[in-house]
């Protein structure tokens, strides 16, 4: 794991780092609470070290600093100065665990092996749940032109091994596309192996990717073989591959292109067969040009792109996806032959479905957990919206500016083929519509800004 140590002793910070780096991980050190803030802002951490006596500063202030840089960070606190309530409140804000001063080593290794061991079980959760549909159904059928074209350009690419580039919002079924594309292909009775990159650090990513011999860190007592060895003559599925730290890339691109890669620690070269299908939410093209992506590898992977619109340029497809929806997640409850009311519809219907499909899912699973009758009823639906975030059915309705400006760029957006194509219909240079669409995704910054226009 990468930790950052923050501690205004030396010693300590030092006594730590020893201990910490024995075990494997990599260590950065910070002496206060901005210089801790400035790493983790600035690059991945899984985990911290805080001690909640920093000179004149407040470990619990810089706790809550940490945590809203980084959410999932797991901080381990310790202080001299200890207490049974500043412990409750600690933890109470976020902090993983406590150890209280003078530590031993032996303290320090149990606790960072619980949440090693909390971590593999996390990376193996996302796993579980990129498998799980966020899709009601494994079919093509849609009534959408915008999909058709797309799925008509999917099966055509399906039967061959070319790379395949699925581009598209959070939500939106990238995953499950990526299974349809697997299932379709002469790959089928061949292994699915998914990666989800953001879950992983790149010491992990790297080895969950190629696998390692034993030795080649601390904690590697056997040989393993990664996941591009379990693809092996089947089709490998990376998630988020935005994400992709950037020392990694070289690696995946000569996978790409030679088929070969190397266990870590191993110096033998390996051979794989896989096919290989990417997914990403985020603007590759952009990522490259801030240096954050390899061209290379870019142009690589975007043999064959597909574009998944937002589920609000699916508004031909949504009450087929959500009664789907309402069936599967009422047979599974035990509550069969659920349906809308008429009122529930109208809401489901007028609502402009933000998290896509995936928001979809989840306010009808919990819509079918609330029935009490043989319908789902508006009282059901207690997290949806009913006076924002509604969609446009026309001009001249009773929405906002930017409502509308938004709902028109999904849609020009899911009708292009690309960023400057949609970018031309709609009058706008690329970078203002990258930008644009980036605030979209808060639609409060959207109307606060043509609001002070």
């Amino acid at each position: 794991m990468r930790i950052i140590v923050v501690d205004d002793e030396a010693s300590i910070r030092q006594t730590t780092t020893i201990c910490l780096e024995s075990m494997g991980h990599q260590c950065v050190t910070a002496t206060n609470g901005a210089d801790a803030l400035k790493e983790v802002e600035k690059s991945h951490f899984d985990a911290a070290i805080l001690d909640l006596r920093l000179n004149q500063e407040n470990g619990l202030d810089v706790l809550d600093k940490l945590l809203q840089a980084a959410p999932q960070l797991a901080v381990v606190v310790f202080t001299a100065y200890s207490s049974v309530e500043t412990a409750v409140e600690a933890m109470r804000r976020g902090a993983h665990d406590y150890l209280s001063k003078p530590f031993t080593p032996d303290q320090v290794r149990q606790t960072f092996a619980r949440i090693a061991r909390t971590r593999q079980m996390e990376i193996r959760l996302a796993e579980l749940e990129s498998r799980a549909d966020s899709a009601p159904s494994e079919d093509w059928s849609t009534d959408e032109p915008v999909m058709q074209r797309m799925y008509s350009l999917v099966s055509k690419a399906a039967s061959t091994p070319t790379t395949i580039l699925i581009l598209g919002p959070s939500g939106t079924g990238k995953s499950v596309l990526a299974r349809q594309i697997h299932q379709a292909s002469p790959l089928k009775e061949n292994p699915f192996v998914t990666v989800n990159c953001p879950c992983l650090s790149r010491e992990l990513l790297e080895s969950t990717l190629f696998g390692h011999v034993k030795g080649a860190f601390t904690g590697a007592v056997s040989d393993t073989w990664g996941k591009v060895a379990a693809a092996d003559g089947g089709t490998l599925f990376l998630d988020e591959i935005g994400e992709l730290p950037l020392e990694m890339q070289p690696k995946l691109l000569r996978l790409l292109q030679e088929r070969e890669y190397e266990r870590v620690g191993e110096t033998k070269t390996r051979r794989a067969n896989v096919r290989l299908i990417a997914a990403t939410n985020r603007d590759l093209g952009q990522a490259v040009r801030e240096g954050k992506f390899r061209e290379d590898l870019y142009y690589r992977l975007n043999v064959v792109s597909v574009n998944m619109p937002p589920l609000a340029a699916r508004r031909r497809d949504l009450k087929r996806l959500a009664l789907e929806f309402l069936q599967s997640l009422g047979s599974q409850a035990g509550k069969p032959g659920l349906n809308f009311s008429p009122a529930a519809w109208r809401l489901i219907e007028g609502y402009a479905w933000p998290g896509n499909l995936r928001e979809l899912r989840n306010i009808i699973e919990r819509s079918v957990i609330l029935a009490e009758s043989s319908e789902v009823d508006i009282a059901d639906l207690p997290d949806m919206p009913q006076a924002s975030n509604t969609l446009p059915t026309q001009l001249g309705s009773s929405i906002s500016l930017a409502q509308l400006e938004a709902e028109h760029i999904r849609l020009v957006v899911a009708k292009t083929r690309s960023r400057e194509e949609a970018a031309a219909i709609l009058g706008i240079d690329p970078a203002t519509l990258y930008r644009k669409r980036k605030r979209m995704e808060a639609p409060e910054q959207v109307e606060s800004e043509v609001a002070g226009s």
